[in-house]
């Protein structure tokens, strides 16, 4: 592909505001805006265009392991513009690229649209934070803007580790290290296990993928340090219910045990269509690990975990009904997005009636 056509594709991109871009042979460029695929009024691409394009923002050593297992996830950077999160894959034997748009300046929590408790939660001192949801619902982007936060608000050595590096932050109160599996460090397990060993404040995991990273960033919230994380999981209960299920049986209640003494809080979200059509806004559900919640996680009673977090709004907790109607009450939703997204639309439907008839 040459230069000025893919500068072309990134300046559309950046234009529509789109959160992705697509490029496949045989067909035009596509983005993703407002979470739908829009195909770019351009030529369709060509099998020769697309390989071209991603041998040639390949790393050597990222090139290597694309011709070794046909798929591979690398950053890529536009000086001055933007970043991607790109991975290039196969499909019907030709090559394809997926880049995630990653801004340069990192957004706030104020900006994002995030529950304002999430900054104190940022700041205790030891731990396990997790923020889950769906691929594309912006897990990276919210811990992102609470690295940040401390940034600009603690002094704190801070290490990263993530695959790829997604947002770069510069050093401000803190000292921020950014390690990248493959280029820096081999695995999670690797990185977080000597993380132990370079005096951190905050261990900041990109995702927990397996139970070994698992096991070691329950260490280290363990013994004092704050440790942040992801989880492709849609709600408090389901996170805890799959971190103790990648462990054996007859580890499971030592497990339970460790959660409830470090947990401070699970944040699941996803991202809706705002109703004025300017861009997305995160819809959360917040669980707190109080005195109660640590309870039932260690009686494995975590079916009462949904009560508690309708009844904590004083401790910052909320449900996802409750995000929404509030979200809907302020006009920046519709009722149509508010059910759609809803775990139990019935109930959402009859408080929406209640305001609406109100």
């Amino acid at each position: 592909m040459k230069p000025e056509r893919f500068e072309k594709i990134i300046n559309l991109a950046l234009n529509l505001e789109a959160s992705d871009i697509h490029l496949k042979a045989g067909t035009p460029p596509a983005v993703r805006i407002m979470k739908d695929i829009v195909f770019l009024k351009e030529e369709p691409l060509t099998p020769e265009e697309v390989e071209n394009l991603a041998f040639s923002i390949m790393p050597p050593a990222v090139r290597d392991i694309f011709l070794k297992n046909k798929e591979v996830d690398f950053p890529y950077e536009k000086k001055g513009l933007v970043r991607f999160r790109v991975n290039v894959y196969t499909q019907r034997q030709t090559i394809a690229i997926s880049m995630r748009l990653i801004k340069l300046n990192i957004p706030s929590i104020e900006e994002l649209g995030l529950p304002t408790i999430l900054k104190n939660l940022a700041t205790k001192k030891a731990g396990l934070i997790l923020v889950t949801g769906p691929s594309g619902s912006g897990k990276s982007t919210t811990l992102a803007a609470m690295i940040e936060y401390l940034n600009q608000n603690e002094s704190l050595n801070i290490i990263t580790i993530e695959d790829p590096i997604e947002y770069v932050f510069t050093d401000k109160l803190s000292l921020i290290s950014q390690r990248e599996i493959g280029i820096d460090t081999s695995s999670f397990y690797a990185a977080l296990k000597m993380a132990l060993r370079e005096d951190p404040n905050i261990i900041m995991v990109g995702e927990l993928r397996d139970l070994e990273s698992v096991s070691v960033a329950l260490q280290a919230a363990e013994t004092g340090h704050l440790v942040l994380s992801t989880l492709h999981t849609i709600d408090a209960v389901s996170t805890i219910s799959r971190i103790v299920d990648m462990f054996p049986p007859y580890q499971q209640n030592q497990v339970r045990y460790q959660l409830a003494s470090t947990l401070v809080g699970v944040i699941s979200q996803r991202l809706l269509k705002r109703k004025d059509k300017t861009g997305l806004v995160p819809a959360c559900e917040v669980l707190i690990g109080t005195s109660t919640v640590r309870k039932w996680i260690r009686e494995n009673k975590l079916s009462e975990i949904p009560k508690i977090i309708e009844e904590g709004r004083l401790e910052g907790m909320q449900s996802f009904n409750q995000h929404l109607l509030e979200l809907y009450r302020a006009n920046i939703i519709d009722a149509n997005e508010a059910l759609m997204a809803s775990p139990n639309p019935s109930d959402l439907e009859l408080a929406i009636k209640g305001i609406v008839s109100g």
